[in-house]
């Protein structure tokens, strides 16, 4: 039998921190999602920004019905990221389903769980990169079917760009997309950008992209753009990091448009 010990109570309560870190970010993911993690632990956390992320029901294929089945598993799913605290930014991570549900249902859906949060998506993100960029005639670059695209291209002509070459993958399995190598990325991104546009753009958060941007911008001459890049940008931009990082694109030297302070 062991012998009893004398647990000694500290004489006085820790000081706390307001918050473990600075900033706090939170990542609406799919549960089928490999890349926002890993894409954002790499070009966003640090000692001072906190990225949470949380998981959605998600069923593949990769189809406008089941993208927009997911539209009432939103507020849910910010709401159960550090629950009852508040988030500096929320982001949801689908690009597809961003454009078939709306940036704005997206961010009302959000703001139900987290009021004082800035709300991101893909799509927005997307449209703020291009023109901070200056760029008006886009290239655009998905893994989806044809069927899937077309809404996508719908959203940036209705947001008044002109798109010189749209290319689809027709991929249907979110899983798969993540599977596409690096060097794939940059062999059809080569393919699908169009001499005369100010810039590409590549959908998809599972895509990884946004690790190749770089050497995609010095094999075409044209500022790159990817959904996760751009939501990276957005996030460090609204979070106080004006850090240019040109080793991640071009993107990563400029601005955001109403970034806080």
């Amino acid at each position: 039998m062991m012998p009893p010990l004398d647990l000694t109570l500290a004489s006085r309560t820790p000081v706390l921190d307001e918050r473990p870190l600075s900033k706090r970010v939170g990542l609406i993911i799919l549960a089928t999602d490999h890349t926002t993690e890993v894409d954002f632990q790499r070009m966003v956390a640090s000692d001072r920004i906190g990225v949470y992320a949380t998981r959605i029901p998600y069923a593949n294929p990769v189809t406008p019905e089941n993208l927009r089945a997911m539209q009432p598993s939103l507020t849910m799913g910010a709401a159960l990221i550090l629950p009852d605290e508040p988030l500096d930014v929320v982001m949801y991570s689908c690009t597809s389903a961003s454009v078939v549900i709306g940036d704005a249902n997206i961010e009302a859906a959000v703001k139900t769980a987290k009021p004082t949060a800035a709300v991101l998506t893909p799509t927005a993100a997307a449209v703020s990169g291009l023109r901070a960029l200056g760029a008006k005639r886009i290239s655009v670059l998905t893994p989806y079917t044809v069927e899937t695209s077309v809404p996508m291209a719908d959203y940036f002509r209705s947001l008044g760009f002109d798109i010189a070459r749209f290319t689809c993958l027709g991929l249907t399995d979110d899983r798969e997309m993540a599977r596409i190598s690096p060097a794939e990325i940059v062999s059809f991104a080569k393919e699908a950008t169009a001499p005369d546009c100010d810039a590409l753009f590549i959908s998809c958060t599972a895509v990884r992209a946004a690790g190749v941007a770089a050497e995609i911008e010095a094999a075409t001459g044209k500022p790159v753009v990817t959904s996760n890049l751009a939501t990276a940008w957005a996030t460090l931009r609204l979070c106080g990091d004006e850090t240019a990082r040109p080793a991640l694109g071009r993107l990563m030297t400029l601005a955001y448009p109403g970034a806080a302070p």
